[in-house]
């Protein structure tokens, strides 16, 4: 299929790269592409960043069919613009897509469209320290109906959006409450899909944690409420007695990609990294023995994310003096050095635009 593009008439100011926050301003394009049973996915096109006309019937809006990804383009010391491992991206979105009865698409199509876009809109990737062009995938179900089905029509889009820290305190440590009174996500569900239900589903939660001066929910298990899954918007790690640890992937948490790449890394540096069942129990024991060195979260949007402090019941725990801890730190520099081009790519990670 090639790609039909579309350039805007008027295009925006663009903002001051060193003033930018996260999520909140948007490029002047956007690519665009539909679903029908009787053509499959067609029309791909870039054209001006606009609303999507639906009805007020249409499926997403009622029943929550549609997935979503993230990822970001960075702008490199020469110049050039590279993304990160968008082929995993774009292969966690399809299979996403499969849980949620939403057609499969061609992943190395998506990303040379992708590609376009970025060429198109190359002078809003910004090229202040620690800021980037988040890049958001969504596909949508768009059936005009009122039955809960899967929907026959679909829309793919791509927007962007210039970037800088995650969280306004930027890589500094983060507080987390471990919830005993919600669950997010149960085994046989959706929970290991990047689908927008999963994270209505943790705004509750997350509300009560702020209200109490914390960032961030950790979760639990749904059945037993006893082993530790991830954090509202990041997979989580525990540093125990020289072990990096992270949970295992169990059908109800997301296989992020920066966790992926954690892991990845910390073996090429012959630490021992596992992935593993860790109870909530254990986490507090190693605190109580004086083994748990470190806990630190990881995702797209804040790379790396030090924990200073956990809360779990009526106890709370200090983590590295509420400081960043120094594995939280080397591997938050070795990913954005590699991200923004400051260190060799030996894991083959980096994708020329």
């Amino acid at each position: 299929m090639s790609i039909t593009v579309k350039r805007a008439s008027q295009l925006k100011a663009k903002p001051d790269s060193h003033q930018l926050g996260f999520g909140t301003i948007f490029t002047d394009h956007m690519f665009n592409m539909d679903y029908a049973p009787d053509k499959g996915w067609h029309n791909p096109r870039i054209e001006p960043y606009a609303p999507i006309p639906m009805e007020p019937s249409t499926m997403v809006l009622h029943y929550g069919q549609a997935v979503f990804e993230g990822l970001k383009a960075y702008r490199h010391a020469s110049g050039d613009i590279r993304l990160f491992r968008p082929q995993e991206n774009f292969r966690r979105m399809n299979r996403s897509s499969h849980l949620l009865c939403i057609p499969e698409y061609d992943e190395a199509m998506a990303l040379d469209c992708l590609k376009e876009l970025l060429r198109i809109e190359k002078d809003w990737v910004p090229d202040a320290p620690g800021t980037s062009l988040y890049i958001r995938p969504t596909i949508i179900a768009m059936d005009p109906f009122l039955g809960v089905r899967a929907s026959h029509t679909y829309r793919f889009f791509i927007i962007l959006s210039p970037v800088g820290a995650y969280y306004a305190s930027g890589f500094n440590p983060v507080k987390i409450w471990v919830t005993r009174n919600h669950v997010r996500a149960v085994r046989g569900g959706v929970g290991e899909a990047k689908t927008p239900g999963n994270y209505a589903a943790s705004l509750y939660a997350g509300e009560v944690a702020h209200k109490h001066g914390y960032t961030q929910v950790l979760w639990l298990d749904g059945v037993e409420q006893k082993y530790v899954e991830e954090v509202g918007a990041m997979n989580i790690f525990f540093v125990i007695d020289g072990e990096v640890i992270t949970p295992a992937l169990n059908g109800s948490i997301l296989p992020g990609i920066t966790r992926d790449s954690v892991l990845a890394l910390c073996r090429s540096w012959g630490w021992k990294a596992s992935e593993r069942k860790i109870s909530i129990d254990e986490v507090m024991e190693a605190h109580h023995s004086g083994k748990l060195q470190e806990i630190f979260g990881s995702g797209t949007a804040a790379v790396i994310s030090p924990v200073g402090e956990l809360k779990y019941g009526d106890e709370i725990i200090s983590v590295t003096d509420g400081k960043v801890g120094p594995i939280a730190m080397k591997l938050y520099q070795s990913l954005t050095d590699i991200q923004y081009g400051k260190a060799p790519d030996t894991l083959g990670w980096i994708e020329p635009v």
